[in-house]
């Protein structure tokens, strides 16, 4: 039974993982409060709470790190609950101790059991006393040099020399033999001091290729611990994860067992509550070795939720108000295979260097079969410096881990972000590459097959064809419905005219002028300037989007776009770019119609070449217009008269800016003409 049920629920976090947490509590009937950063006044997290409170400027040193900034706001809405979510506060001693020395439930393990796992020696003291099996190493309290080498010879090389208070890469080396500790201890010993005010250094034997994985757990305030199954997070870029996948793949039974019973007297030994993850090192044939344990909610936690169906963050809640587990360990069983992939605002191909933007359009796949999506984001939104890069989780369910990789695979290819770039198309890459559909996990996955994660998915022509493709259907989407009249066909019939077209195309720094040509609905061909061979794109609509399914090279492709102003979002697959298209042919039917000559694009006037009043013939060149770096001579479309000029050389021109206007000569001015011959 509850002692103290929770009533108001300040969540001290921001993102996707606040949402997560207060779609749940709303639908236990728990009023959500958010706290929320001057720089996260427009999120979508906010928006969504009951109620909202700004606790500081954007810095999170100034916000969400400011433990009297977070109870200030809970005694404001009277909140009686506090979760901390990951990240931030959520491993914050001080915060856990004032929550419960304020009556304030704080959704989270005793300050005590944080403070027990904040020291990675200390803890592995504890594990060692608990029956946990530890990497051979050192984690005593004497640091001396001397006393590092002693322990270095003693552990046998390679080794991990590693802050105790660490994490994320940080104050971390690999010792390949005894002429390198000195430098190396230095080395970490500054950086565990800068980083975590911390120089204290443990060592551990350096595991070649080992697997990450982490057992969930969860406790009552009644003594009941269970495990709640395994998670393999072994593919990681700069000792943060990127995939994560539940069951572990390829873990014996009994390994599976004893991993799980290791992880709760974990939780037993320091009095844990709540839910947890005891992450372990696991050599095939070796055995599994204590790594940490983080004492809140992961990432990755929505893996167990889809292979167990439990809802994790509901029964934080609940242990939080004192209800007790209500399960046997036997009693808990998963089914099928899940996998979740991290969405970044990042650059794979320039070293996963976090990239800042605004989401002109996004597109989530939600709605497809087995999919979910944990989101902290929506269109429009501006994606800062100030916080982590991680901007959803992409969550698939499967029979089997095959179907789940497919099922995520295809999930990312319909996941359309225009205006930031996103780490979607390298995750793709290594959910194809064979040895990880065949599970061979390493946490050097991404080192030991960095050449071939880092091949381009398209060439450039291929890139260019797509991008042609994209641009005729984000143009056509504009035009009205056909209705039956062979004028708003989009095939190439031109009457007295050629049937092939040409455009201009930029892709990032590459221009290049393609020729196109309509052979039917849904079949057409491009060729380069560049190149004598033509390539032929076959497509029909994607059911499960409003792309288009192309194919193009023997190869099958999901095509979707978006335009923002002059910018053409490409989504190909999980691959994005943008494009800038100029189309000579397209303008000038404009100019025809209206009269107005425009700029196809921004750029600069390099020459005018009319001036009011002079009587021109169709095809006559009005302006030339630089942009793209190439050079765009813009011509009469008829024989007409020029009526104004609003540029001049040397201007800058909008796209869509009116350049020239023209009155163009009538019918009956025409036949008049040739009357009086």
């Amino acid at each position: 039974m509850t002692t103290n049920p929770i009533h108001t629920l300040l969540i001290a976090n921001r993102g996707e993982i606040a949402l997560r947490i207060m779609k749940t509590a709303q639908a236990m009937g728990i009023r959500c409060v958010a706290v929320h950063s001057e720089a996260d006044a427009g999120a979508p997290f906010v928006d969504f709470a009951d109620e909202a409170i700004c606790i500081g400027p954007a810095a999170a040193a100034d916000s969400y790190l400011k433990v009297e900034h977070i109870l200030d706001a809970a005694r404001q809405t009277g909140a009686n609950a506090i979760h901390p979510g990951y990240g931030f506060l959520s491993e914050n001693t001080e915060l856990a101790e004032r929550c419960e020395a304020e009556g304030i439930h704080f959704v989270g393990p005793p300050a005590g059991a944080i403070a027990a796992m904040g020291s990675k020696s200390a803890a592995k003291a504890l594990m060692e006393e608990a029956g946990v099996p530890l990497v051979p190493g050192y984690h005593g309290d004497e640091q001396t040099i001397e006393r590092f080498h002693q322990e270095a010879e003693k552990t046998g090389f390679p080794l991990l020399i590693k802050a105790s208070a660490g994490g994320g890469g940080k104050g971390m080396r690999v010792v390949r033999s005894l002429a390198e500790v000195n430098d190396a201890v230095a080395a970490a010993q500054r950086e565990a001091k800068s980083s975590f005010g911390d120089p204290h250094l443990l060592i551990e034997r350096y595991l070649e290729n080992p697997r990450h994985v982490e057992v969930q757990v969860m406790f009552d305030k009644h003594g009941n611990g269970r495990y709640l199954f395994d998670r393999d997070c072994s593919v990681q870029r700069r000792h943060q994860k990127i995939i994560e996948e539940a069951p572990a793949p390829n873990i014996p039974d009994a390994v599976r067992k004893e991993m799980g019973e290791a992880a709760v007297r974990c939780g037993e030994a320091i009095g844990y509550v709540g839910a947890g993850t005891v992450e372990f090192l696991y050599e095939p044939g070796a055995g599994f070795y204590f790594m940490e344990m983080n004492t809140r909610l992961q990432v990755e936690h929505p893996v167990t939720e889809l292979i167990t169906g439990l809802d994790l963050v509901e029964w934080q809640l609940k242990v939080a108000q004192g209800e007790p587990l209500p399960w046997a360990q036997d009693a808990l069983h998963y089914s099928g295979h899940a996998m979740e992939a991290r969405v970044y605002a990042e650059d794979p191909d320039n070293d996963f260097l976090p990239v800042t933007g605004t989401l002109f359009s996004l597109r989530e796949p939600e709605g497809l079969p087995g999919v979910r999506v944990d989101s902290g984001v929506c269109q429009g939104q501006e994606i800062t410096p100030w916080y982590d890069p991680m901007l959803a989780k992409v969550i698939v369910h499967g029979h089997t881990r095959d179907e789940a990789r497919q099922r995520l695979v295809n999930a990312l290819a319909h996941y359309r972000a225009l205006g930031v770039t996103l780490n979607i198309d390298y995750v793709c890459r290594i959910l194809e590459h064979p040895d990880f559909a065949e599970a061979k996990l390493t946490t050097h996955f991404i080192e030991q097959q960095g050449d071939t994660l880092s091949r381009p998915a398209f060439s450039h022509r291929e890139q260019m064809a797509l991008s042609w493709l994209a641009w005729h259907h984000a143009t056509a989407a504009e035009l009205p419905a056909a209705g039956g009249s062979p004028w708003n066909s989009r095939d190439s019939f031109r009457i007295g005219g050629p049937k092939g077209q040409r455009c201009e195309l930029r892709i990032g720094s590459e221009d290049d002028t393609l020729h196109y040509w309509m052979e039917s609905a849904g079949h057409g061909r491009v060729q380069l300037d560049s190149e004598d061979q033509s390539i032929a794109l076959k497509w029909h609509r994607d059911p499960d989007s409003d792309g288009v399914i192309v194919r193009l090279n023997a190869r099958t492709v999901k095509l979707g776009w978006a335009v923002h102003g002059e910018r053409l979002g490409v989504f190909a697959n999980a691959v994005h770019w943008e494009a800038l298209v100029n189309h000579p042919e397209e303008q000038a039917g404009d100019a025809a119609g209206d009269g107005q000559i425009k700029a196809p694009m921004h750029g600069r006037i390099t020459a005018v070449t009319c001036q009011v009043g002079d009587t021109v013939e169709a095809g006559t060149a009005l302006v030339a217009l630089e942009a793209m770096k190439m050079e765009h001579t813009l011509r009469a479309p008829v024989n007409g008269t020029i009526a104004a000029v609003h540029c001049n050389e040397g201007d800058n021109a909008g796209s869509g800016q009116v350049l020239i206007e023209l009155h163009a000569e009538s019918v009956a001015e025409t036949s008049a003409e040739e009357d009086s011959e």
